[in-house]
């Protein structure tokens, strides 16, 4: 969704989330002027008029998460001061695992990590004794190192950039230890689906990425190469500092990415709303990269108040959307555009937005098919303006199953082409300890929850955010939680 080139790069970012979720309430963009690739604006009818306690949330929200970001990353920096700490830990399974394989006809696995609804998550609860994965090349990042070093375990690199500059290969793990780092990087090398390019926080959450005191970057973060995982970051916009001011958190733009276990929060949430857009994760197709997946990350607090044009996890092309927790979002807190089609969305738990789910296709890339063969299966989408919405273009092959769809103020579902949803519980999920207004809800499930055992197995991850298994013996849970 962004351009390599530095002058094509200002006109691709005006079409970064072009068709907002207000623009798809007419029809997407039937009443909408096209300003080029795909960018609209709204005409004095499709204005959206946010209710008045999401505005509150929200701003009363990113006061008290700023406060306490800045008393994290004293600590953070603290901790890493001390020496460099490359062991794995806080993932409930090795978070290099191999992937299942999608196209040999298995049901889509999940490879998760834990993200308990704590308030964070400084030290670990598990720790994996796992080897150094099958991998030709390995470096390591500690803010204890050096760029003039040679990136060894022993004398690792100091900055994520610096990695980037030598992490070109297919068969290469990139390390790196808990700390604070500036953000704003890109990393375009490709890796294969026999090797893979690894990116991991090694403690869960432990490596913050967060602006630079002068951004040249609209992102934390822009992947264009293939086959490239992105585990266990903490991506904080809350710090701003001078420069460009973040709209996207992390980007990717390459085929067979994996975005997973991050945390991603604060984001654009004090930037002037405009067509040009932003999102805290953004799996893109204009590079014409398919098969992204988006799995077990926690992403909040994400664009200024009832922004048409920032959402939560945005997709344009195929993939998965699995075990994710998403609220207080300015717009959609997983929207579906562009190219997408072939999605599977399953077992997330989306509350405290604006839209829950937005399935739809429209200003197109490459394609005007629309959205079709997408499975909405397994979700909590409690508590947003609008629930489960498709809009734009969409297809007969979509299926929206053992949702638990509840108190969406405006309405719960919106479905097309005769469409019916099934197995819907509509009823409060009575979670641990929700809140529109808590700084880390506890979005996991009390025993008396109705989405205990309400959900399918019709691709259900084998696991939970936390590693928690689902199968026929346990039951599937509705949400991004199993009991």
């Amino acid at each position: 969704m962004k351009q390599i080139a530095t002058f094509a790069s200002n006109v691709r970012v005006n079409a970064l989330l072009c068709c907002s979720a207000v623009v798809l309430l007419t029809a997407c963009g039937a009443a909408a002027a096209d300003t080029g690739y795909g960018q609209q604006t709204r005409t004095a009818a499709q204005t959206y008029d946010s209710s008045a306690d999401f505005g509150a949330t929200v701003g009363a929200t990113a006061a008290k998460a700023a406060n306490a970001a800045t008393n994290l990353a004293a600590a953070d920096e603290t901790a890493a001061n001390l020496s460099p700490n490359f062991e794995l830990k806080g993932y409930a399974t090795n978070p290099l695992a191999p992937k299942v394989d999608e196209t040999a006809g298995a049901e889509p696995g999940a490879m998760v990590a834990p993200a308990d609804g704590s308030s964070r998550q400084l030290a670990a609860t598990v720790t994996v004794k796992a080897a150094t994965p099958a991998t030709a090349y390995n470096y390591y990042v500690s803010p204890t190192g050096s760029d003039s070093a040679a990136g060894t375990q022993a004398a690792p690199f100091r900055t994520l950039a610096r990695a980037a500059q030598v992490a070109t290969k297919a068969g290469t793990t990139v390390w790196v230890a808990p700390g604070t780092y500036a953000g704003g990087i890109k990393t375009t090398a490709n890796g294969t689906s026999s090797g893979r390019i690894y990116w991991v926080s090694t403690t869960k959450w432990g490596a913050k990425i967060v602006p630079p005191s002068s951004s040249s970057s609209d992102s934390a973060w822009d992947n264009r190469g293939a086959y490239v995982s992105i585990i266990g970051f903490d991506i904080d916009g809350s710090k701003i500092g001078s420069g460009t001011k973040w709209l996207h958190g992390i980007y990717t733009g390459g085929s067979y990415s994996v975005i997973e276990g991050n945390h991603v929060h604060h984001l654009a949430t004090a930037v002037t709303c405009t067509s040009g857009g932003g999102s805290a994760i953004n799996v893109d197709s204009y590079y014409r990269g398919v098969k992204g997946d988006v799995i077990g990350n926690v992403v909040h607090d994400v664009g200024p108040t009832g922004c048409a044009y920032i959402q939560g996890i945005y997709i344009s092309t195929s993939g998965t959307v699995m075990n994710n927790v998403v609220f207080r979002i300015g717009q959609a807190a997983i929207h579906l555009w562009h190219d997408a089609a072939d999605v599977k969305i399953i077992n997330n738990t989306v509350s405290s937005s604006v839209f829950g789910i937005i399935v739809g296709g429209g200003n197109f890339y490459f394609t005007t098919a629309g959205a079709n063969n997408v499975h909405v299966h397994n979700n909590i989408v409690y508590d947003n303006t609008y629930g489960i919405s498709e809009q734009g273009k969409t297809g007969t092959a979509n299926t929206y199953r053992n949702n638990l769809v509840y108190q969406n103020r405006t309405y719960n579902w919106q479905l097309r082409n005769g469409l019916q949803h099934s197995g819907t519980v509509s009823s409060n999920p009575l979670l641990v300890a929700y809140s529109r207004t808590a700084a880390m809800p506890n979005f996991k499930l009390t025993s008396s929850s109705p989405a205990i055992g309400r959900g399918i197995g019709t691709y259900a991850p084998s696991t939970d955010i936390d590693g928690k298994p689902r199968n026929a013996t346990t039951g599937y849970d509705i949400g991004a939680y199993q009991h």
